[in-house]
């Protein structure tokens, strides 16, 4: 026969029906490993200056008439959003 606890709740139904959510707990919540956070920065600078170098020479080349000027907007777009990225990775806790 299941025993009852304090408040009268059967205490053998609470831990089969809690275990499954206790047994699912992460060890460390959202943490992030610094080998990854330095991987992902240094991927940001990569791609940044990528598209920084692709903003200057699509720029030239839109400026004489050879392209368009989507190319140089996209790059800058990109560039800056991992400008931004990179920044709110580095920045003090």
């Amino acid at each position: 026969m299941a025993t009852l606890g304090h408040d009268g709740v059967n205490t053998l139904w609470v831990r089969a029906c809690t275990l499954p959510f206790v047994a699912d707990l992460q060890k460390r919540g959202s943490y992030t490993p610094r080998r990854v956070r330095e991987q992902r920065a240094y991927r940001l600078v990569v791609t940044g200056g990528v598209a920084g170098g692709v903003f200057v020479v699509s720029l030239v080349l839109s400026v004489v008439g050879v392209i368009g000027a989507t190319l140089p907007v996209i790059s800058l777009i990109v560039a800056i959003v991992c400008l931004v990225m990179f920044r709110g990775m580095v920045r003090g806790r």
